[in-house]
């Protein structure tokens, strides 16, 4: 288990509780289980603290896997508004548990059938300052 600290706004860690909660069998699901140890670990704080580098719910990461170099994008969001396709990551998929909580610079690891992955979040943007640069 990583005992580095995430850093979650109130809204996006009661909002991840209340998913959590209302899925059944949610116990013997391995994402979940990941999802509940990074809540259980994590800094809540309100959102007006939280550095605009932390990734968020509705947060834009672009990211580097360091063992292949590739780089790839993608917005965090709920397991309801997730679309691949659109380069929308639930919450619930591996990469974007491992992401949350996360800021830019930070080299991210976690497990995969594979082996461990490392990624290193290159930039985190939000869905207001990304409105303000159009």
């Amino acid at each position: 288990m990583n005992d580095t600290p995430i850093h979650l706004t109130r809204e996006d860690h009661a909002r991840l509780r209340l998913l959590l909660s209302s899925a059944p069998y949610s116990n013997s699901h391995a994402a979940w289980r990941t999802l509940r140890d990074e809540l259980d670990r994590a800094v809540v704080v309100d959102a007006a603290e939280l550095s605009p580098t932390v990734v968020t719910i509705e947060s834009t990461v672009a990211f580097e896997d360091l063992g292949t170099g590739e780089c790839e994008e993608y917005t965090l969001t709920f397991p309801d508004r997730a679309r691949v396709e659109e380069r929308r990551l639930s919450i619930l998929a591996p990469i974007g548990t491992a992401l949350i909580g996360y800021r830019e610079g930070d080299v991210v690891s976690w497990n995969t059938p594979g082996g461990i992955r490392q990624l290193r979040i290159r930039r985190v943007t939000h869905p207001a300052a990304a409105a303000a640069a159009r």
